[in-house]
């Protein structure tokens, strides 16, 4: 009877036993179930943040990216450039008075009003009369000077119809696609109610189509013209920046990570350095634009406002992510490869630069990128140093006045025209996403390349 009870009580406790053990499994996969789906939900959410901020963007961005283009056939007509035929070079002339007789021409044709010769041509389409102030609430401000080049470059045009095609002014862009409310009284609208009309019934009769907007990428800012301002300057002038960080930065962050972390003494010294390579990757931003202006401008006489200058800045700010990156790159390599590069007889030297450095490749290239990516994107420095300025040109090396993408940005988010630049701002956001996305694209080719020979 004893024995019969012992059984069933070491039955009845090991039935205890087993509904702990089924009740803790079932919490721990309760548990991990949970983890799981919140790792998911995170996941989703990421990703979802991500897709807003891209269709937000290329969303106010896209239709930037076609404008309100006048087609015309504009005519030279004689009566209004007066200005006599070119000086030709070899006629008699010496080089001299060549010289000056062609700058004299230059300026009679700057005298010539050519908005009078647009005015004539929307005229013969449209059948209305327009006055020279109606052609510059019409057209780009630019539109005469399209035209005085055009004949500059051919002075046989003076006579002659040729199709062209401008511009519409900003305001008239805005009116066309709808980003001014058109309910507005007409003391509330940028444009005379005669201008607008205009503009709908040149665009109800294809005169003017929504084209291709070329010159966003081609032509530089402009404040007096802005809707033909471009990107071309700030494009080149973070282009030049970034090869130069990816120049200067990339050796030096490189070198300096295996100094430290291959050859270098276990000291104070070396301590010290350590601490201030991550306390620098932690600096705001804005200090390093703060030093640069110190001392590369105010002490070395840098030009302000050049490529090379915001180069060097964004360099001392990208070394201490490439260093640390580098360095735990290196750390991560087993001891094993090192013992026994070592044993086969190889230097130190030769162990780390043609056993270990080779391993780390991919994730040192990853750093790089990941670095050369932030200081794509870095403005506040750039404020500090002077490449907010207005540059009115394509900068032809490091050393010329430009800007950059990100600053473009900023200034173009800033200007009193929201409702034409707003949608210029988003693009502009999209041409610095795709250089990003360019270099991202070509890390991860190398990556691969560089992964496989491993």
């Amino acid at each position: 009877m004893t024995d019969i009870n012992m059984q069933q009580t070491g039955s009845e406790a090991s039935r205890k036993r087993l509904e702990i053990i089924r009740a803790s499994l079932s919490r721990r996969h309760r548990a991990e179930a949970i983890f799981k789906g919140l790792g998911i939900a995170a996941i989703v959410l990421a990703l979802a943040l991500v897709g807003t901020l891209f269709w937000q963007v290329f969303s106010k961005g896209t239709p930037s990216l076609f404008q309100s283009t006048l087609h015309l056939d504009i005519t030279f007509d004689p009566e209004v450039v007066e200005v006599g035929p070119a000086p030709e070079a070899g006629s008699g002339l010496s080089p001299a008075e060549y010289e000056e007789a062609y700058l004299d021409w230059r300026r009679a044709l700057a005298l010539v009003n050519w908005n009078e010769l647009i005015a004539n041509a929307i005229r013969d389409v449209s059948g209305t009369e327009i006055d020279g102030g109606d052609v510059r609430a019409l057209v780009d401000n630019n539109a005469g000077l399209v035209l005085r080049s055009r004949f500059q470059d051919n002075p046989d045009l003076l006579g002659q119809t040729v199709p062209m095609d401008l511009l519409v002014s900003a305001n008239g862009d805005n009116w066309l696609k709808g980003t001014i409310d058109r309910d507005l009284p007409d003391e509330r609208q940028q444009l005379s109610a005669d201008t607008r009309n205009l503009l709908d019934e040149l665009r109800a009769d294809d005169v003017i189509t929504m084209d291709f907007a070329w010159h966003l990428f081609t032509n530089v800012d402009s404040r007096t013209a802005p809707a033909s301002a471009g990107l071309a300057g700030a494009f080149m002038g973070s282009l030049y920046m970034m090869l130069i960080v990816i120049v200067l930065a990339v050796p030096i962050g490189v070198a300096s990570a295996i100094y430290l972390e291959e050859f270098a003494p276990q000291n104070r010294i070396t301590d010290l350095i350590e601490v201030n390579i991550n306390n620098l990757a932690a600096v705001p931003s804005i200090v390093f634009g703060l030093l640069g202006a110190a001392v590369f401008i105010n002490y070395f006489h840098l030009p302000i406002s050049a490529p090379l200058v915001g180069g060097l800045v964004l360099t001392l700010m990208t070394l201490p992510t490439i260093i640390i990156a580098t360095r735990a790159a290196l750390k991560a390599v087993s001891p094993s490869l090192r013992q026994a590069a070592l044993g086969l007889g190889a230097s130190k030297t030769q162990m780390v630069f043609q056993h270990v450095l080779p391993v780390t490749f991919p994730s040192i290239l990853t750093a790089t990128i990941i670095g050369v990516a932030q200081a794509l994107g870095e403005t506040a420095p750039l404020l500090l140093i002077g490449m907010n300025a207005f540059v009115a040109s394509v900068p032809a090396s490091p050393l010329d006045q430009a800007t950059a993408l990100p600053v473009q940005v900023y200034l173009w988010q800033g200007n009193e025209n929201r409702n034409f630049f707003e949608a210029r701002t988003s693009a502009a956001i999209i041409v610095l996403l795709g250089l990003m996305l360019v270099l991202n694209a070509i890390a991860i080719f190398l990556r691969t390349r560089l992964e496989r020979r491993g």
